[in-house]
């Protein structure tokens, strides 16, 4: 079975097609970084522009690349939610259209579904059920238990900021440059995160919840009281704000693992790439006997090969194919089956 992903949630524009035996056969993204890293964010109308010049070229060259053509797709599987909806129309509107022309079933996808089985992409592949996925990034930071295709326990998530977006907003703090997380965590390398005492917030609460808004406001205040703000000192808080971000997650993750008595943890998501909390998973998790499953570098950002993978383990087992649905930018993950 082969199915062509489509993935146009934010701003990453990808096209994949996974073969239920070979993997991964082909796999593009057409990243808008450049051009919303001027406006320090993700502008909603500039990406849907992007998405809609680009997306038709870019499934032409997977195709290519895979040496096949809409007749060798069964099926396409496109995120429809959540994310910015604008974005997601161009990926629908075009998935169901060339499903329509080429009669290819087309299944809608939910953005974090393909991140929680990411690392089924990977060599080592996915951890039996169940299994505990720390799933964070720009926009979600959650803790679900996975207990299989479909059934999913959020344990705990963020009342405020994601961990993605405080590292964003830290970044500009810190005069970096969009998207904030790799910027910090290059700055980070050579600084000294003992030299600023950051908060751990909701660290020890009797849940598994997050709160980043009140770091965001600590580094604030941590660069405005610094008497001498220098780079040195620039790169000593951006250490600091890296440790601190990873020490949480680190800690509320392996405790709700404790809790829900499993001893695999999958993380996932665009903050997975980040080597600081890489290594501080991993180190705690062997200390606590517990398996960490992370997706390589290039399957933590969004990508199609996660929506197309999750859509062929969906086909396999015999999802409805039906049309009462379309782009949901606020689709809940308790609401899937």
């Amino acid at each position: 079975m082969r199915i062509l992903g489509i993935e146009s949630s934010c701003d990453e524009t990808a096209v994949a097609i996974y073969d239920s035996q070979q993997g991964i056969i082909a796999e593009r993204i057409a990243s808008q970084i450049e051009t919303h890293a001027k406006f320090g964010g993700v502008v909603p109308e500039i990406a849907s522009r992007e998405h809609l010049k680009v997306l038709p070229a870019l499934a032409s060259k997977v195709l290519r690349d895979a040496n096949c053509d809409w007749p060798d797709v069964d099926g396409i599987a496109v995120t429809a939610g959540p994310g910015l909806m604008g974005a997601l129309l161009v990926g629908v509107t075009y998935a169901r259209s060339v499903g329509l022309v080429n009669d290819i079933p087309v299944l809608p996808i939910h953005h974090m579904e393909g991140h929680l089985f990411a690392p089924g992409l990977s060599n080592e592949g996915l951890p039996a059920f169940p299994f505990m996925s720390l799933l964070v990034s720009g926009g979600h930071t959650m803790l679900i238990r996975v207990d299989g295709l479909g059934q999913y326990q959020v344990i705990g998530q963020t009342i405020d900021d994601a961990a993605g977006e405080c590292f964003d907003k830290a970044a500009r703090v810190l005069g970096l440059p969009y998207p904030g997380g790799p910027e910090i965590a290059k700055l980070a390398l050579s600084g000294d995160a003992s030299v600023f005492k950051l908060p751990r917030p909701m660290l020890n609460k009797p849940n598994f919840n997050f709160s980043f808004s009140g770091l965001k406001t600590a580094v604030m205040y941590a660069a405005k009281g610094c008497e001498n703000f220098n780079d040195q000192a620039k790169t000593d808080l951006a250490a600091a704000t890296e440790l601190a971000i990873a020490d949480v997650l680190t800690k509320k993750s392996i405790k709700a693992c404790q809790a829900e008595g499993v001893n695999s943890l999958v993380i996932a998501g665009g903050v997975a790439a980040n080597l600081t909390l890489r290594t501080m998973l991993d180190k705690v998790a062997e200390q606590e006997g517990i398996k960490l499953y992370v997706p390589s570098f290039e399957y933590c950002t969004d990508n199609a090969g996660m929506i197309a993978y999750v859509g062929a383990m969906r086909f396999a087992q015999g999802d409805c194919i039906h049309d009462d649905w379309d782009a949901n930018p606020r689709w809940k993950l308790q609401d899937l089956k």
